[in-house]
């Protein structure tokens, strides 16, 4: 490592090195950070020399959990959540074959394209300025980026507030999206797509799905096998669906980016009675007074927002459909969580894939490969591109690096195809998915989550 007296621009740009080079190779990627070329910077900046960590010469990062230590730590976890609701005893109602028959229920009853309404693009007008849009909000086509190819922005301080700011607008209308009054049994991901529209340009938002590339809704529903990119449509959800809604927003110039599962209808009735208001605001104050709680008491039943689990079910059947889903949604969480645990600075990219995966085996289930997490800025999608499982992904993880981690686990085999829509991605063998999604700062002490409450 080397320190020069450099000064920051706006924005700063680090090569994006995707795997071991030759020493020629190397050598010409260092010559593109040469200290000369950032004569134009105003402030000491660390400087980092260099930028990448081959896996064939150097070690991993060494962070604060070896895969091994997130396998044990995810082992423990599945093996007691399998117990408290007896998934592996022959006495159970539902033994050990219930992976096979979660599958075969899912195969029955596949996802199927349903009718929508038109895209609700919003037109150029006085009430917007220019800067509302993103460069693809009237076109569907996505403007050049000014980021060179293959190179990572380094955020200064003016770019990481306005990234913290559409991350946390970004989650409370996660949360909005997600809240059990609003995703529930008999409502179509398609009201919940014009909540989330009007919701967005309610906090002088631009929501960043619509329109990139011609994607003709505000946010991403994903049902059941479907595994990401959903489009939200009239089909009304049902007890017990695994549900991802992926929520973004483009505000002060840049995009905050989260995805959350939630299994429709898993809600202790007494809960369900006093849920409340579903106005976003109300939704965000319950949200943090039933935090507080959980934190003050932690063997509340909770899930991620800290609302008990359903309790009372008609039949052994669906209550082996609610907690197998349930048991799929809390490995998807735990595992982009140790993603985010990985994080660190002069830790490695690929540190963050060997934790996801690892959760994903201790729990039984795969992760898939073909989407992954992309860094985030005024582009809605730039590097780096962080795969979800093990890889040799050698670049190092540097102060001021923001990407997203959003792992998609599956039931079954992480093969997927893709409908004739150009957007909907299922699994290939039918069996169901969640995914969790965090939008992260690499700091000089550890990692920032940016996309909190």
């Amino acid at each position: 490592n080397q320190t020069k007296s450099l000064t920051l621009p706006t924005t700063m740009v680090l090569p994006h090195l995707n795997h071991a080079s030759s020493t020629a190779k190397l050598a010409a990627r260092r010559k593109l950070l040469s200290p000369a070329l950032f004569t134009c910077l105003q402030r000491p900046l660390p400087f980092y020399l260099p930028q990448m960590k081959s896996k064939s010469s150097a070690p991993s990062s060494n962070p604060s959990c070896s895969s091994s230590d997130v396998y044990d730590s995810a082992s423990h976890n599945a093996a007691a959540f399998d117990a408290r609701y007896n998934l592996n005893s022959n006495n159970a109602p539902f033994a050990t074959s219930w992976r096979s028959r979660q599958m075969k229920m899912s195969n029955q009853n596949l996802m199927k394209p349903h009718p929508r309404l038109p895209p609700n693009i919003i037109p150029p007008s006085p009430n917007y300025h220019p800067s509302f849009f993103p460069s693809y909000a009237h076109t569907g086509r996505v403007g050049p980026s000014y980021l060179p190819p293959d190179h990572v922005l380094i955020h200064d301080d003016d770019s990481i507030a306005k990234m913290r700011k559409a991350a946390q607008l970004a989650r409370k209308l996660l949360d909005y999206a997600c809240h059990p009054s609003i995703a529930r049994a008999g409502t179509t991901t398609e009201q919940i797509d014009s909540l989330i529209h009007d919701a967005a340009l309610a906090n002088s938002a631009y929501p960043s799905p619509l329109n990139y590339m011609g994607f003709p809704k505000s946010l991403c529903s994903s049902v059941n096998e479907v595994v990401c990119h959903g489009i939200p449509d009239t089909r009304r959800l049902e007890l017990g669906d695994v549900v991802s809604f992926d929520v973004s927003c483009f505000v002060g110039g840049v995009h905050g980016d989260n995805c959350a599962t939630i299994v429709v209808g898993d809600v202790n009735d007494e809960v369900a009675d006093t849920l409340g208001d579903a106005t976003i605001n109300a939704i965000s104050e319950q949200n943090s007074k039933r935090n507080e709680e959980a934190s003050a008491t932690p063997s509340l039943d909770k899930d991620w927002r800290s609302i008990p689990y359903k309790n009372k079910f008609n039949s052994d059947e669906e209550e082996e459909k609610f907690v197998t889903a349930r048991r799929l949604v809390q490995a998807a969480l735990e595992s982009r969580d140790e993603g985010v645990r990985a994080c660190k600075p002069g830790g490695c990219l690929s540190d963050i894939g060997s934790a996801i995966h690892a959760v994903a085996d201790a729990y039984g289930y795969d992760t898939v490969r073909h989407y992954r997490g992309h860094g985030i800025s005024s582009d809605f999608h730039c590097a780096p591109y962080v795969k979800h499982y093990r890889n040799i992904e050698g670049m190092e993880l540097i102060p001021g690096m923001i990407f997203t981690i959003e792992p998609m686990l599956t039931e079954g085999m992480a093969e997927c195809d893709e409908w004739s829509d150009n957007w909907t991605v299922v699994t290939k063998d039918g069996g169901r998915a969640a995914q969790f999604e965090h939008t992260v700062l690499i700091t000089d002490t550890g990692v920032e989550v940016l996309t909190v409450p």
